[in-house]
């Protein structure tokens, strides 16, 4: 069984990195979508724009299948969008991980959405005040060993390394 799914990753890997890579990143935010439906969860500003990293870089992804000669540039692009993911999600787990008095000592910038605060304060102020985040982005939610901006970190690392090395030793 072990050698069989070892076996399916490396055919996936090797042939259809783009693909898998698209789907894999659809897959995350479809799921992140649907636990905010069913489970209730509300999604804070930092969570909004991990999603939309994981878009960037499905659209990336299927961009880098569907014309050939680009693969190159869309793998840089799924490696620029996995850092900007890092980033974000970086911030977030700092933010999880401060204590109840500095967590109240914060401003309350993740209290409206990431779409009101961008249409408000214009794209760029939108984005640098959502990501200074707030108490909202401090809750931690959801967690299963790890939580969900614990487990972005970890998807954004795999797709930074699997794209490097699929950019630097694809022939």
């Amino acid at each position: 069984m072990f050698n069989k799914i070892t076996k399916l990753i490396s055919t996936v890997y090797q042939n259809y990195f783009e693909l898998g890579a698209a789907v894999g990143a659809i897959l995350i935010v479809c799921i992140a979508i649907i636990m905010d439906t069913y489970m209730y969860l509300n999604a804070c500003p930092l969570c909004i724009m991990t999603r939309y990293l994981f878009i960037f870089i499905a659209i990336a992804s299927i961009i880098g299948y569907l014309v050939k000669r680009a693969k190159v540039l869309t793998r840089l692009l799924t490696i620029f969008f996995a850092m900007l993911g890092l980033v974000v999600n970086s911030r977030q787990i700092y933010l999880q991980n401060l204590s109840e008095e500095e967590i109240a000592m914060l401003a309350p910038n993740c209290g409206m959405p990431l779409e009101t605060q961008i249409e408000f304060f214009g794209f760029y102020a939108g984005i640098m005040n959502a990501f200074q985040g707030g108490p909202t982005c401090a809750q931690d939610g959801w967690r299963f060993l790890l939580n969900f901006a614990e487990w972005a970190f970890v998807f954004f690392s795999i797709y930074i390394i699997a794209s490097a090395l699929k950019l630097f030793t694809s022939k």
